[in-house]
């Protein structure tokens, strides 16, 4: 008899599960999406005929197994050169993101920043965002660069009140001249070959199984694994949900805060816009908007014309879970709920900023495991799903 699967979510961490989980034979699986479009903020959408997402996806990860996945699936190219600068108006000067030695000496307080890069501790304890920076790179850097982007990030008055930064290494040490000016060098960087980047995954990966668009699905009876879709009462045998858990728990434990995005889409009248290989625009002053990004640097799409968008941290959507102690406890509570069968997966599952394409993926293998070997792990978030500590 066929084991019955819902998944609870159309994204990147649904259809990934979708994908893997129809491999096993004796499953009998149905996804349900909210929207009518799978894909979640990794579709690719068009505008003026260019290609893009909900805010940049690159695919980013430190798992050869993950990326060997994804691109026997979906064909990738590699963008390791891929480079961020950001904007500092007092200095009225563009510099690396992460931060490189070359930029230290174009500063006009450079003998300053100097002395507090080499007056830093070798070993430090941090217990906050703010106290983290200070101790890594100095007060003048942080300064200039961290403080009030992450203040207007987040929607906080002061960088202390972030108590949570294990997902925030970009400057933690000042690059040296030998080394690459690209971001996040140590990992794989990649974007599909594709016009339509992810959106060929998400229909293939869904051909097998049952999917209900423009569907909810609640709880009914969690003991009895019974759900409710279209006002039809179903029991489930295993159920993966990337719909953050005080939605699926009806908010009895309290709602969880998230930061939105409002998106602006500009078209300009040349080809480029960005310097060569600058992906991102970081703005770290007081400007509304955080960063700008030019499509055209991961879709390789051709056209006289460029996509520029520009991100501005709003209440418009549960995108970016609050990387803050008290919320990622009360979100381990819900989770400390699910039983064992229950899976709470992807970035608003776990209520993890950090999560990310490759991490999702990577919780599908192991829930695929788990299910072939008949044995389920815990459904509390941690390293075994692949996450650094959250401190």
């Amino acid at each position: 008899m066929k084991k019955k699967v819902l998944i609870i979510g159309g994204g990147m961490s649904g259809c990934a599960s979708a994908e893997l989980l129809s491999e096993i034979k004796n499953l009998e699986i149905t996804l349900v999406e909210q929207n009518n479009f799978l894909g979640a903020g990794v579709r690719t959408h068009f505008y003026g005929g260019h290609p893009y997402t909900f805010g940049p996806r690159h695919f980013l990860t430190k798992k050869r197994e993950v990326y060997e996945y994804l691109n026997s699936k979906l064909p990738l190219r590699n963008c390791s050169e891929h480079q961020f600068i950001t904007y500092v108006e007092k200095d009225n000067q563009f510099y690396n993101y992460p931060l490189h030695l070359e930029d230290v000496q174009k500063m006009p307080d450079r003998e300053k920043v100097m002395k507090e890069l080499n007056d830093r501790s070798k070993s430090f304890t941090s217990t906050n965002l703010k106290d983290y920076w200070i101790q890594s790179i100095g007060p003048t850097l942080f300064g200039k660069v961290i403080e009030n982007y992450n203040k207007k990030m987040w929607q906080v008055e002061d960088c202390s009140e972030i108590d949570t930064f294990s997902w925030s290494p970009k400057g933690a040490t000042i690059k040296t001249e030998q080394e690459s000016k690209a971001a996040w060098s140590e990992a794989i960087s990649a974007y599909p070959i594709a016009e339509d980047g992810y959106n060929s995954y998400f229909e293939n990966s869904v051909k097998n199984i049952n999917v209900m668009l423009n569907t909810s699905a609640k709880i009914k009876d969690l003991k009895k694994k019974i759900f409710t879709i279209n006002n039809e009462d179903i029991q489930f045998d295993i159920v993966i949900s990337s719909t953050s858990p005080d939605i699926l728990m009806n908010f009895e434990l309290g709602e969880l805060p998230y930061i939105g995005r409002d998106i602006h889409k500009i078209v300009f009248p040349t080809e480029y816009v960005f310097p060569k290989d600058i992906y991102f625009l970081y703005f770290a002053n007081d400007e509304k908007f955080t960063r700008l990004t030019e499509y055209k640097k991961f879709t390789k799409h051709k056209s006289p014309t460029t996509l520029i968008s520009l991100e501005i941290p709003s209440k418009n959507g549960r995108h970016y879970p609050l990387p803050q102690k008290k919320w990622q406890k009360l979100a381990e509570s819900y989770i400390s709920e699910f039983p064992e069968w229950m899976y709470s997966v992807g970035r608003n599952g776990n209520y993890y900023y950090s999560v990310d394409i490759d991490d999702c993926i990577y919780q599908a293998m192991l829930i695929k495991k788990d299910i072939l070997n008949n044995t389920f792990s815990s459904n509390i978030p941690g390293e075994e799903y692949g996450f650094e500590n959250r401190t």
